[in-house]
């Protein structure tokens, strides 16, 4: 097993803390801003960079990936949360925990039961627009916030769009004059000298200039009083019916943040050449969020844009993690005080500009200009959970990724093999009359498991090669290399096959058949006389010399 601070050593110790003191830079001021998109207080986001990052950074594989809610986290909280309590409420604080202990509790089982494989159905069309629709949602209330407009952040996407359309005219000339600052701040400064921690410039400036000009007494907002101290062991206590109610997002938050954190993973682990264990991630992932929902936070995911600031500061271990909890513990010990002045508008600007990169617009591009269909299956997943909710907007991309999925299986590649192996003329796309393997013989091969989606446009395909010969047709040879499994429905198929070849005094035949799947062929009942062939240019031998089928 793999030893906690894994790749930590005493060459590379210092990179680590000065990459920790960076995650501490990035990791505070946009987890204020997370917990307000979430409806919990300041504290909701500061707490789970204690315990839940601690547990998570000596239990995970990934020497790099920082755990942390993300924008997309603290929006499906605020969206599925929303309609069973009021925001801000301690009912809905109370909500919040339960949430999180649900996702770890998942976490857990996924773990056990090797469930990984799930999160597999969240291809990028549904995480590009399930995440994009998520973010613009986001963004509207972090417009309002700069502008110093006052709209309901917990309500629906056209409310809160009507809600800041109509408040227009009672914005706050200094909130917009303090946001518009911030966000040129961010963009230039992450373009020219990206290493400098910006977020945390904007906030201790503005915070500056808010206090020296009294622009709170200007109508500009502030973040307000932060209890100090460290958290504090919880549980939340509802009604079993209420834990019931928050499954359906629980589900949610699990499967993205699967998705998500093990793809992210993955591909740093590949990158710097270090063990990669997707159950033991999930683990992690559990056991933080648990400790999260135990400790007055809300639901953790993996964060991208985090772990990338810590791969470009040459980070490869856990350590800036570590640095994080130790550092954000002092913050609530002796220096909340140092956040009560910090403007509304540029806690707005800073998890704007955030988030800007996952509205997903290149990505989209990208889909429309690669593949349609995925372009609309984003296009959905993004509209639907904008305009109907998250829970809803992830359900139906799983339904249209399934009709992907049984569309391409539909239409597999079906060829006409020639007598090298390796010409070959499709089936599916208007094969030319007369395509054979040789004289009286046809072999055909299918790249694709054959099963209930594909059975019938295989049986016609190689009807149409036997009947669109120049000569006749007396041998047809199924080359299954490529067929991995079949069946009952497939085997159905292939009966109704032979029925008609037989008809046609043709005869049927397997090549290169895989053991497993020559097993299973034996086991529908299959393979009842018929003939293997180690090659398809010894089936065409056999057939030449013999004017038969080998039964070898």
């Amino acid at each position: 097993m793999q030893r906690p601070l894994a790749g930590l050593t005493p060459r590379n110790l210092v990179t680590e803390l000065t990459a920790g003191v960076t995650l501490l830079a990035i990791a505070i001021p946009l987890n204020i801003g997370y917990a307000q998109i979430a409806g919990l207080p300041p504290t909701a986001g500061l707490y789970a960079l204690i315990v839940p990052t601690v547990i998570y950074a000596l239990l995970v594989s990934s020497r790099q990936l920082v755990v942390s809610p993300d924008a997309a986290a603290a929006a499906l909280v605020a969206s599925s949360i929303g309609g069973l309590a009021a925001a801000g409420s301690a009912g809905y604080a109370t909500l919040a925990l339960a949430q999180a202990i649900i996702s770890g509790i998942l976490f857990l089982l996924m773990a056990v039961f090797k469930l990984g494989f799930l999160a597999s159905f969240l291809s990028k069309p549904i995480l590009v627009g399930f995440v994009g629709g998520l973010a613009l949602d986001i963004l509207v209330s972090q417009i309002a916030k700069m502008l110093g407009v006052k709209i309901d952040s917990g309500g629906e996407f056209l409310d809160k769009v009507s809600g800041l359309v109509l408040g227009l005219n009672t914005f706050n000339a200094w909130s917009l004059a303090v946001a518009a600052v911030s966000v040129a701040v961010l963009l230039l400064g992450r373009r020219f000298l990206p290493k400098i921690p910006w977020a945390l410039v904007v906030l201790i400036v503005s915070t500056i200039v808010v206090v020296w000009a009294d622009l709170a007494d200007e109508g500009v907002d502030v973040l307000g009083e932060v209890p100090a101290g460290p958290p504090t062991f919880t549980w939340p206590v509802l009604d079993w019916t209420m834990w019931l109610a928050l499954v359906p997002s629980a589900i949610t938050l699990t499967l993205v943040t699967t998705a998500e954190g093990l793809l992210v993973s993955r591909s740093y682990a590949e990158k710097n050449g270090y063990p990669f264990h997707a159950n033991r991630d999930l683990f992690a992932f559990g056991l933080g969020n648990i400790a999260a929902g135990a400790q007055g936070s809300f639901a953790m995911g993996s964060s991208t844009s985090r772990t990338a600031a810590m791969d470009q500061a040459g980070s490869r271990t856990q350590l800036p993690s570590l640095v994080l909890a130790v550092g954000t513990l002092l913050l609530l010990l002796f220096g909340t005080a140092l956040l009560a002045d910090i403007p509304s508008p540029a806690i707005g600007a800073v998890v704007g500009v955030a988030i800007l990169p996952l509205l997903g617009i290149r990505e989209f591009g990208q889909l429309w200009r690669q593949d349609r269909f995925e372009f609309a299956v984003a296009a959905t997943c993004f509209l639907v959970t904008l305009f109907v909710g998250a829970i809803p907007g992830i359900l139906v991309a799983f339904v249209l990724a399934l009709i992907n999925l049984a569309k391409r299986a539909a239409n597999p590649a079906i060829d006409v093999l020639e007598a090298d192996d390796d010409a070959k003329q499709s089936l599916l796309e208007g094969a030319p009359t007369g395509a054979t393997t040789a004289p009286g013989l046809v072999v055909v091969r299918m790249a694709a498991p054959l099963f209930f989606a594909n059975g019938a446009v295989f049986t016609e395909a190689v009807k149409r090669a036997v009947t669109g010969a120049d000569q006749p047709v007396r041998h047809v040879v199924i080359d299954m290399e490529a067929v991995s499994d079949i069946d009952v429905t497939g085997a159905e198929a292939f009966e109704s096959l032979e029925q008609w070849l037989h008809d046609h005094d043709v005869t049927l035949s397997f090549s290169r058949v895989r053991p497993p799947t020559r097993a299973r062929l034996e086991e529908l009942g299959l393979l009842s006389g018929q003939a293997f062939f180690a090659t398809n240019r010894a089936a065409v031998a056999a057939l030449a010399d013999r004017g038969g089928v080998s039964k070898d």
